[in-house]
């Protein structure tokens, strides 16, 4: 395994980690930043998810660099993602920071891309991150990241940043899971 895939292991392996932070009540006590509070185990939940997220472009950097990308990375950097993603979607529908239908949409388009993507392996086919999927991305990631801070970073300004990228993340993920079909629509096609 090359070091990219490396990385993206050590992604996915800081996923339990991040959801004990966020989700098992530990007495760290409260960290008080500006106009609000954050309990010390969610900073660190939500700086492990940032972190986490990191690598992602970590490991697309090292895969380019040195001419590493493989089948494997293609279709395990994207898992990573969605792994991470809806963990951090289900925390916070639990803590009730997001809105359980908002995070369902997101998980799945995350879900069918992932069968549409099998779909595609079975044929042979390798269905690599469109640009655009990689956007979408960034945007669920900088949204997460501002709802695990209880949008703390934006309390200066009286902007709930959190909630307004949210909402930008469920629009343009399903703006690039409609691109994924209607460029991949051939492997849709049932074979009579």
């Amino acid at each position: 395994m090359n070091l990219p895939n490396k990385i993206t292991v050590v992604r996915i392996a800081f996923i339990p980690v991040f959801l004990l932070f966020l989700l098992v009540p530990l007495p760290l006590g409260t960290f008080f930043i500006g106009g609000g509070g954050i309990y010390v185990s969610h900073f660190i939940a939500a700086l492990l998810f940032i972190l986490a997220s990191v690598k992602d472009g970590l490991d697309g950097y090292y895969a380019r660099k040195y001419n590493l990308i493989t089948d494997l990375g293609k279709s395990l950097d994207p898992l990573a993602d969605k792994l991470l993603i809806t963990a951090a979607l289900v925390a916070l529908v639990q803590l009730g920071n997001v809105p359980s239908w908002m995070a369902f949409i997101i998980i799945c388009r995350e879900s069918a891309v992932t069968g549409l993507r099998l779909i595609a392996v079975g044929e042979g086919k390798v269905i690599a991150a469109s640009n655009l999927a990689k956007w979408k991305t960034r945007i669920q990631i900088i949204s997460i990241s501002a709802l695990l801070l209880h949008n703390i970073p934006f309390t200066y300004i009286n902007v709930p940043f959190d909630i307004l990228s949210l909402w930008a993340a469920m629009i343009i993920t399903l703006v690039s899971g409609w691109d994924y079909f209607v460029k991949n629509k051939q492997f849709l096609k049932i074979n009579s």
